[in-house]
């Protein structure tokens, strides 16, 4: 059964993660992709129907190449229609906006996805106010942007990285966050600034931070979970939390040779802790293609929760 939240009826709980104190995101993006997947084959089954997902590239960035490849395999795995529309590193302004406009008025593309960072020179804020908001299944358009600040999120696509935060969040403290207290430590504009207001949507009392605030174990040991999305690794360390803390770490460091760490330091003396990697990622890329599902209901006028 999904909920207004967009996925599970209720979170499993975090005693069951697979160790102590360590909240990964596997099982829960398992669920979403059972959804995902029913979804899918009744459209299949009874109208022949496959959404068409189409991925944007504007720039000779090889990371994104390597995205975009990784994207494809996995929509071809779910049965969606997945193309790219290459733009290339010579790409001008107009020209990635006219690819959105396009994309954004043909009704055989369901969702539309610009893959960052842009070549230099252009202007991602710029280009996305060219995708239309109910394709936009990584929920970074203005448009989705204010429903969520608006308290509009069921006419929303939000984006997947808050939401699996406030999963995460939830198969910890409860499905009812009302009450909670949580400190968003990064308030930007991808996954702290959605975050605070989607949270703020559930009932949460929100302490917002940054790198730059002060005595920030003072500030942050009333509240009932950290959430860190600076984008500077070891960030938050013991001295800032406390045991009855939940840490969830949506921070993105790419190491020295190979990997990624968090914002976070590993094995925080915490209640529970989201690793990095393996806690916010699966997730993340299990609710975009949810995202699709949705778009693909809301551009039909279909009912939503």
């Amino acid at each position: 059964m999904q909920r207004a939240d967009g996925g599970l009826a209720k979170p499993r709980s975090g005693g069951k993660s697979a160790e102590p104190h360590s909240l990964t995101g596997k099982h829960l993006a398992e669920d979403v992709m059972a959804g995902v997947r029913a979804a899918l084959g009744e459209w299949e089954a009874a109208e022949a129907f496959r959404p068409h997902l189409v991925s944007v590239l504007a720039s000779a960035d090889p990371a994104s190449a390597v995205y975009v490849e990784a994207k494809a395999r996995r929509a071809r795995k779910l049965g969606v229609a997945f193309s790219v529309r290459n733009l290339g590193a010579a790409a001008t302004q107009d020209d990635l906006h006219a690819a959105l406009d396009g994309l954004s008025r043909d009704d055989s593309v369901h969702g539309i996805m610009l893959e960052l960072p842009l070549a230099p020179g252009l202007d991602a804020d710029e280009a996305l106010l060219h995708v239309a908001h109910r394709k936009d299944v990584e929920g970074l358009t203005p448009g989705n942007l204010a429903l969520i600040a608006a308290g509009r999120e069921p006419e929303a696509l939000l984006p997947p990285t808050p939401r699996s935060v406030r999963f995460l969040l939830r198969s910890v403290l409860g499905d009812d966050l009302r009450g909670r207290r949580v400190a968003v430590v990064g308030p930007g504009r991808t996954v702290g600034r959605p975050l605070t207001f989607m949270l703020n949507n559930r009932g949460v009392t929100v302490t917002v931070c940054n790198e730059h605030t002060r005595d920030l174990g003072s500030v942050l040991a009333g509240v009932d979970a950290v959430v860190v999305a600076v984008g500077r690794a070891g960030l938050l360390r013991p001295e800032h939390v406390q045991p009855h803390h939940v840490v969830i770490d949506a921070g993105i460091n790419v190491k020295e040779g190979s990997g990624v760490e968090g914002d976070a330091a590993p094995g925080l003396p915490v209640r529970a802790q989201s690793p990095v990697p393996g806690g916010v990622g699966p997730l993340t890329s299990a609710l975009m293609y949810q995202n699709l599902v949705r778009a693909v209901r809301l551009q039909r006028g279909e009912p939503v929760e």
